[in-house]
């Protein structure tokens, strides 16, 4: 059959998201979704809230949590957009920012997502290595992303959990002759975060999601804030209507629990750090994680058979196959049974010390 899509599309093979597997007693620690549910209020909200306000049209620039995110932030509205997740804000900047003749800059390894919507726009991918085994960030990043027009920093990175230094992205922020955007859907796990950077900088933008820290992965709400300039650009090319009516409410409702969240994510990054010390103990190679996942190696290096073991056991981690990254796990931080049911299945092959 005669293809009718444009040769980009025909020749990239797309994302492929996390498996979401359907089976018994699964433990699901492959997608780093958080183990805890979002706040109380947001049942509250899906409770009481008016059926009849279906038939209108939500808010199409979803006002009320721009609000909210530039008040916490010492920002105006017009310095943040919203969007269905982070995924949709990251189809706008690379609609925006690339193009045949617009390179974008990724690090490597980190979010899969990247180069494929630069294919989707023909745009090279200029690939930056971090250091091999340390995973670190080099200090000539911005001369290795050369004339590129996009210059993404995944921080936390995924999937290896660790933080470029924060005075270095501050140094490609200032020497990068293009956009930067800072994407933190792990921040709330790591020990700081670049939201200044968006105000001392007009070239960049600062991306966050509520699928990680805030419990919300299945309702896909995120947001990104920096140079009203930029911000306004960005708002030219998102859908009319792109965040519903009930995400709205419902992100509203869990954004403003701000002690909740705290609490979960002080248990989740305590039991980082339980897990990441058996792990250890059992002799696997643990990358410094700032994020709500681990990315380890088991001693021997096989890292598809670990994964193969612990499938075969109804606990799904993820793996990623390739030269870097074929010897790891990443692996989700789940309740505290859900890690101890991961560690009794990793010690039948390997034990403790």
């Amino acid at each position: 059959m005669k293809s009718y899509f444009r040769p980009e599309i025909d020749a990239i093979a797309g994302y492929v998201p996390g498996e979401q597997p359907k089976m018994a007693n699964l433990i699901k620690l492959n997608t780093n979704e958080n183990p805890y549910p979002p706040s109380p209020l947001v049942a509250e909200v899906l409770r009481e809230f008016d059926i009849s306000r279906l038939r209108r049209y939500p808010d199409p620039m979803a006002d009320g949590l721009r609000d909210m995110f530039a008040a916490d932030l010492g920002l105006k509205r017009e310095n943040v957009i919203a969007g269905n997740g982070s995924d949709d804000l990251l189809t706008m900047i690379f609609r925006a920012f690339t193009a045949p003749d617009r390179a974008a800059a990724v690090f490597e390894p980190s979010y899969s997502l990247y180069p494929v919507l630069a294919a989707m726009q023909g745009a090279p991918v200029k690939r930056i290595a971090l250091g091999t085994g340390s995973f670190a960030y080099p200090a000539d990043a911005v001369a290795q992303a050369g004339d590129a027009n996009l210059l993404i920093i995944t921080r936390p990175n995924a999937p290896t959990g660790n933080c470029a230094p924060k005075e270095l992205v501050r140094s490609y922020c200032r020497d990068f002759d293009g956009i930067v955007l800072i994407d933190e859907a792990y921040s709330d796990f790591a020990a700081d975060n670049c939201a200044e950077f968006a105000t001392e900088f007009d070239n960049v933008l600062v991306m966050r999601t509520f699928s990680k820290g805030s419990s919300m992965a299945g309702i896909r709400l995120g947001y990104a804030f920096g140079n009203p300039v930029l911000i306004s650009g960005l708002m030219k090319l998102k859908d009319s209507y792109n965040l519903d009516m009930l995400t709205q409410e419902v992100g509203k409702a869990n954004y403003a629990d701000k002690a909740y969240r705290a609490e979960c994510t002080a248990k989740i990054v305590a039991d980082r750090e339980k897990l990441t010390a058996e792990l250890a103990a059992r002799g696997f190679e643990i990358v410094p994680s700032q994020a709500n996942f681990l990315f380890a190696a088991p001693p021997d290096g096989d890292g598809a058979g670990a994964f193969a073991l612990l499938r075969e056991n109804a606990v799904i981690v993820r793996y990623f196959p390739g030269e870097v990254t074929g010897k790891y796990l990443r692996i989700t931080i789940g309740t505290p049974e859900e890690n101890r049911r991961l560690l009794e299945v990793i010690s039948e092959k390997y034990p403790p010390c």
